[in-house]
């Protein structure tokens, strides 16, 4: 007998195998790509200023959408060149561009698509519609009715459409840019909060100076037609390729756990919660913003430092777009509505309130 009987063997533990570092922003991005990604932006730029006057505010707004990922909605009086704003980004990248016009009597095929019966072959065929396509103009989005409406919700957040019982996805990149009156009441229809709530942004237009007037009429002048024709405008388009590029420097800019709490804290306040939390705030404030608004908080953030040349973002980058991103989630009490108050009052209380890091 052993004095030492044998042990059964131990399976030795399988080193783990080792894992990809995290792309971090010092990794993730070079100078090259920053340097990159400014001059794509300035290229869209320089197609706004042949086109647009004034309106620094909607340009950035729009090109900082489309890097991060989201929609547009675009809010003014009639003439100030709403449809002007969304057809130059969209014809500044040399992809698919749809423009719907939008009215009470569209449907949800119209817009989507639908199946047509071919009888040479006996069977269905599927016809897309204009939605499938990289940027889609919805033109007075608020006039089509709300089945319509309800439509744009599976393509505007899940990136697909389902037609005939099919899902058929669209082309990437993919961005909504609406337009909506909100002086006519007539023949129009409010939107509802879970489509208001897929917007990313929902920029509102003002008035141009006399002056920013005066360069219009000094531009349509020179142009010689009140209409823009995009194969006219100087600058070369940028490609798919460049918008891809956008988006996935965007998504790897660094965000700190504190910018992080930073936003949360914003969207949060908001609904009445929050590290320093608004007193009364529940008597104006019926809906505070969701999760999304956190969200679009970081994703706007990230994209705007990259247009700013950072691979992190600070606070300013969240504070810069933080009315675009949260007035269209704040749905004010009929008390508030009733005093003349506006969702932008509530966010400059917000934003105040909520302690910068």
């Amino acid at each position: 007998m052993a004095l030492f009987p044998p042990q059964p063997s131990i399976a030795q533990p399988i080193p783990p195998i080792p894992q990809q570092p995290v792309a971090s922003a010092s990794a993730g991005l070079a100078p090259e790509d920053l340097n990159k990604a400014r001059q794509l932006a300035d290229r869209i730029r320089a197609r706004f200023a042949q086109t647009l006057v004034g309106q620094d505010n909607l340009r950035e707004a729009l090109i900082v959408t489309m890097v991060a990922g989201g929609h547009m909605l675009i809010e003014s009086v009639p003439g100030l060149a709403k449809t002007t704003a969304a057809q130059t980004l969209a014809t500044s990248v040399s992809g698919s561009f749809k423009r719907v016009q939008c009215t009470p009597d569209l449907m949800p095929s119209d817009l989507v698509g639908t199946q047509v019966f071919d009888f040479s072959t006996q069977r269905f065929s599927t016809q897309i519609g204009p939605i499938h396509a990289n940027f889609v103009l919805l033109d007075e989005i608020n006039r089509s009715n709300a089945k319509t409406q309800s439509a744009m919700l599976e393509a505007m957040a899940e990136g697909a459409t389902t037609i005939g019982g099919e899902r058929i996805e669209l082309p990437k990149p993919f961005m909504v840019i609406a337009t909506e009156n909100p002086i006519e009441e007539e023949g129009t229809f409010n939107l509802p909060e879970a489509q208001m709530d897929r917007f990313t942004m929902k920029a509102v237009m003002t008035y141009p100076t006399a002056d920013e007037e005066r360069q219009m009429l000094a531009m349509l002048t020179r142009r010689g037609s009140d209409t823009v024709n995009p194969s006219l405008l100087q600058g070369d388009t940028l490609s798919l390729a460049d918008v891809e590029f956008l988006r996935a420097a965007a998504r790897r800019v660094h965000v700190s756990d504190a910018i992080m709490g930073y936003a949360v804290d914003i969207a949060a306040t908001s609904r009445g919660a929050g590290s320093h939390p608004i007193s009364g705030l529940s008597a104006n404030v019926r809906l505070g913003a969701s999760p999304r608004a956190s969200i679009a908080l970081i994703r706007v953030g990230q994209a705007a430092a990259l247009l700013a040349g950072r691979d992190y973002v600070i606070p300013e980058d969240i504070r810069m777009f933080a009315h675009e991103i949260l007035r269209h989630r704040i749905l004010l009490t009929f008390e508030a509505l009733a005093d003349g108050m506006t969702s932008d009052q509530i966010v400059d209380s917000v934003v105040a309130t909520v302690p910068v890091p």
